[in-house]
C-alpha cells in the first residue's frame, strides 16, 4: 500500500510542478498587464473629458489617443511573449556554422550598437564551429543577450562576443561592461518574469535559456557589480 501511495506521489509530481509552474507564470502576466492597462483607462477618461468639453482641444486628445495606442501595442507584444514563452520549442535543425551565426547577428545589431554608444568587440574561433541547431532561434538568443546588454549600458559602454571550442561543444560568450548583477539576484536571472530593468518584459533570458536547453546545451551568468556581466553558452559540435 505504502509502494503504491509512493508511486502515485512520483507520477503527479511532475503534474504538480507544471501547475505550479504555470501559475507563477500567470502570477507574472498579471503583473505586466497591470500598468498599461491602468495607462489605458486613465487616458480614455481623460479622452472623454476633453471632448466633452466646451473647450475641447483636438490636438492634446489626439495625443492622449496616441498614448493608448502604444500602451495596446505593448500588451499585444506582452501577450505574444507569454504565448511564445509557453509554447513548446519546435526546433527546426540544420547545420550552422556558429562563427557565421555570430558575425551575422553583430553586423545586423552593429547599427543599434552605433546609436547606444556601444562599441562591438568580436574574436572568433580560428577552426571551424558546426553545430546541429535552429539558425533562427540561435540568432534569438544572441538578440536577446545584445539587449540585455545594452540595458545594462545606457550610457554606453564595450559589447565583447567571442567563440571558442571546449571539447565536444561551441562556445559562445557574450560580455558587457555594464552595471552587473547583484549577488543575490545571479540566480534569479533566467526565472521567467524576473527583471530589474525599466520596460523589461522578463521573459528574454527565460525564453533564451529554454531555447539552449532544447538543443541540449547550456547557458550561465557570471557577473560583478560596477564590472559588467558575461553570459556563457554551450552547444553541442555536430558529430560526423
Amino acid at each position: 500500500m505504502l509502494y503504491d501511495r509512493r508511486k502515485n506521489a512520483q507520477r503527479q509530481t511532475p503534474k504538480v510542478s507544471e501547475l505550479e509552474e504555470l501559475s507563477r507564470l500567470t502570477g507574472g502576466l498579471a503583473h505586466e498587464i497591470k500598468n498599461p492597462l491602468s495607462i489605458i483607462k486613465v487616458n480614455l477618461k481623460l479622452i472623454s473629458e476633453e471632448l466633452a468639453s466646451k473647450e475641447a482641444n483636438p490636438a492634446r486628445a489626439a495625443r492622449k489617443i496616441d498614448i493608448v495606442r502604444k500602451e495596446t501595442d505593448r500588451l499585444e507584444q506582452i501577450f505574444e511573449d507569454f504565448l511564445r514563452y509557453i509554447r513548446k520549442t519546435e526546433l527546426h535543425p540544420v547545420s550552422v556554422d556558429i562563427n557565421q551565426l555570430v558575425t551575422d547577428m553583430t553586423d545586423f545589431y552593429s547599427p543599434q550598437a552605433t546609436g547606444r554608444s556601444i562599441t562591438l568587440r568580436v574574436s572568433l574561433d580560428s577552426g571551424q564551429l558546426i553545430c546541429k541547431a535552429d539558425g533562427d532561434m540561435l540568432k534569438q538568443v544572441l538578440l536577446n543577450l545584445f539587449i540585455n546588454a545594452q540595458q545594462a549600458m545606457p550610457d554606453g559602454g564595450e559589447l565583447m562576443i567571442r567563440t571558442q571550442k571546449n571539447g565536444p561543444n561551441a562556445v559562445v560568450i557574450v560580455s558587457d561592461t555594464g552595471k552587473g548583477i547583484e549577488p543575490e539576484n545571479v540566480n534569479k536571472i533566467f526565472d521567467a518574469y524576473y527583471s530589474t530593468k525599466p520596460g523589461g518584459s522578463g521573459l528574454g533570458l527565460s525564453t533564451s535559456r529554454k531555447i539552449i536547453e532544447a538543443h541540449n546545451g547550456s547557458i550561465r551568468v557570471d557577473s560583478i557589480v560596477q564590472k559588467g556581466s558575461s553570459f556563457t553558452i554551450q552547444l553541442p559540435l555536430e558529430t560526423k
